[in-house]
């Protein structure tokens, strides 16, 4: 069976969020309790290093990640998890939150 290593990263995983297309809509941050917590709900839930606390994405906002698959890459530091997204992944509207190039373009991919 696969451990994920929290203590590596002080309780926190990254976790590169894709949509089934393979689009890369976010990055965020779990313990092993939101870990937990999306396992068994089907819901993507984060732990908000700013809050300090637990969050369903799309629990506020209506835009939901079903989460499809969860894959750990070869050091089991890192998840990368498939969703279906309902609406928009980021925060400011837009499907990815990465819509801007390093020149400051809006991509809008």
């Amino acid at each position: 069976m696969i451990k994920i290593d929290f203590a590596k990263g002080n309780g926190l995983v990254p976790c590169i969020v894709q949509d089934e297309k393979d689009q890369v809509l976010m990055l965020a941050y779990m313990n092993e309790e939101s870990l937990r917590r999306t396992q068994e709900t089907g819901y993507a839930t984060y732990w908000s290093r700013s809050r300090r606390e637990l969050w369903v994405k799309g629990e506020t906002s209506g835009h939901y990640q079903h989460v499809l698959s969860i894959k750990v890459d070869c050091d089991e530091d890192t998840l990368l998890i498939k969703v279906k997204q309902d609406g928009a992944a980021c925060h400011t509207g837009h499907y990815s939150c990465f819509y801007r190039t390093l020149e400051g373009e809006e991509t809008d991919e």
